[in-house]
């Protein structure tokens, strides 16, 4: 699986997560997360965290989770890619 199509996968679990509505669909790799997307609070990343656990299968541990890995879609994506190919 690819960064771009995990971004696609990412999208309506954020949409829902964050009630971001029609903004979620011009969320692009590049796009900021923690800091600019202000319902993207330390409660929210729990939430996704456990979210992306169960949709992609893959055990997060806490000492993976970062600001780093939050930083953009593009960031995660790629953090979630490299969890699935184990």
């Amino acid at each position: 699986m690819s960064s771009a199509e995990i971004i696609e996968h990412l999208k309506p679990l954020l949409r829902d997560t964050l009630q971001l509505g029609k903004r979620a669909a011009a969320l692009t790799a590049s796009s900021r997360l923690l800091g600019t997307i202000p319902e993207f609070d330390s409660m929210a990343v729990v939430s996704v965290i456990t979210l992306i656990e169960e949709q992609f299968d893959i055990t997060i541990a806490d000492d993976e989770v970062s600001a780093d890995v939050f930083e953009s879609m593009g960031t995660l994506a790629e953090f979630i890619r490299t969890k699935v190919q184990g």
